[in-house]
């Protein structure tokens, strides 16, 4: 994974990590339940974007090679990644 990738998902997974304590915050503070769902909500879309970006980055740079290497074992992998992830 290159240092740009890298440092552009450290990034989103620190908001993601702000996100996070609002959430603990509003359910401590026994905020509206509708509202710390929609902020669950936000995390959940938020580390799915963190995901499709990582996906992208394995798709490319682990599968490909080793496809082209004639390792049909990967694409197997690359189903049950999929598959964890839906």
């Amino acid at each position: 994974m290159d240092k740009e990738l890298t440092k552009k998902m450290v990034s989103r997974l620190n908001k993601i990590e702000g996100q996070v304590r609002g959430v603990k915050g509003m359910i401590e503070q026994g905020k509206y339940c509708d509202d710390i769902l929609t902020q669950i909500a936000s995390v959940q879309a938020s580390m799915g974007s963190v995901a499709k970006i990582l996906l992208d980055s394995h798709i490319k740079t682990c599968i490909s090679p080793r496809l082209a290497e004639g390792d049909e074992g990967a694409v197997d992998e690359l189903i049950k990644t999929v598959g964890r992830l839906m």
